[in-house]
């Protein structure tokens, strides 16, 4: 289904550009066609059918067209086929092979990219495996633990019991929102992944994204500021929601003093922009440039509890807004604190 859509999709690019190229060479000659230009022009087309098209087959069934399109419209006598006349055979085998070399090398050049895109992602998989592998361990093996304490000492006292509970409780949280980053990825990160959105009231998302973080966070005061006339966005409302709970949760462990955070939605130009503002002690300005990173630099930090962070959860966040058509920026503010703010398309 996909490869007959590709094939389609293809023939439509070929024909369009070389019956948009001829248009074209008829309002640059008029009356007085010439060969050489339009042997230029056509040049031009193949290589554009080249880069936009999947492999070889494409490019040089362009340059063949374009040699003959060239021969019969734009070379006297017009409208017939001639390779007789002098100097014009050279002339085509020249323009054919300057087609097919250039088809030859823009399809080379697009597999040795994908090649190495490829081989990018690999290595980025392998590196998020093996932070996981590590960072995962440690919560499970608090929990196993806890619960192997609590098995084997019927006799332990109610508050020892109830700080063990609640570790337990604490680590489950941390696996199940890592699981969440983790999936979230999968879900935006792969070859044919595609993004089903749906027009989203945007307060009931970011109420959502509010009220799962209040219960991680009650220290923590959160204001929403939201447009009063009811906002619709396309999107797909569970992967927005894991961007905002994710920005809510990196400005209250990486703010350090953050004591109150601010959620802005904002809509002009047919954008919508969300902004996610602290009042804690900003991001050192030698990290901003490597921010959103697709790996994390050196060492995880660890957190309050002793585990440590992968910081994958803003690169969860940029590669779900880049799905959806938006893009995701930090800074600090003048007054001290940070905002991050991405935008989302108002309609497809």
């Amino acid at each position: 289904m996909e490869r007959g859509r590709r094939l389609w999709q293809d023939m439509a690019i070929t024909l369009g550009a070389l019956a948009l190229t001829a248009l074209l060479c008829f309002s640059l000659n008029g009356l007085a066609r010439s060969s050489a230009a339009s042997t230029l022009v056509f040049v031009l087309c193949v290589h554009i059918v080249a880069r936009l098209t999947d492999g070889y087959a494409w490019g040089i069934a362009a340059s063949v067209a374009a040699v003959l399109l060239v021969n019969f419209v734009f070379t006297y006598p017009f409208m017939e086929f001639n390779f007789t006349i002098a100097g014009y055979p050279l002339t085509f085998v020249t323009m054919l092979t300057v087609s097919v070399s250039t088809s030859a090398l823009t399809t080379n050049v697009k597999k040795q990219e994908r090649l190495r895109l490829e081989g990018e992602k690999a290595k980025v998989r392998a590196d998020l495996l093996r932070s996981v592998s590590h960072d995962l361990r440690t919560p499970l093996t608090s929990i196993a633990g806890a619960a192997a304490v609590l098995l084997d000492s019927p006799e332990l006292p109610e508050d020892k019991r109830r700080e063990l509970l609640l570790g337990v409780r604490d680590d489950s949280e941390w696996l199940i929102r890592m699981v969440e980053n983790l999936l979230s990825i999968t879900r935006v990160g792969g070859e044919n992944a595609q993004i089903q959105k749906t027009p989203e009231a945007v307060e009931e998302v970011v109420a959502d994204a509010v009220r799962k973080f209040r219960k991680l966070r009650p220290d923590i005061a959160v204001e929403t500021c939201i447009p009063e006339e009811v906002l619709f966005v396309p999107m797909d409302a569970v992967l927005i929601c894991q961007v905002l709970t994710n920005l809510l949760e990196n400005a209250a462990e990486h703010g350090r003093t953050t004591r109150r955070i601010t959620v802005k939605v904002t809509s002009e130009a047919g954008r919508a922009k969300f902004a996610v503002e602290d009042d804690g002690r900003g991001i050192d300005e030698q990290a901003l440039p490597g921010l959103f990173e697709d790996k994390p630099r050196g060492a995880a930090p660890v957190d309050s509890n002793g585990r440590h962070n992968m910081g994958i959860g803003l690169t969860v966040c940029r590669t779900i807004v880049k799905a959806h058509g938006g893009d995701l920026t930090a800074a600090n503010l003048p007054d001290g604190g940070a905002v991050f703010w991405f935008d989302l398309p108002l309609s497809e």
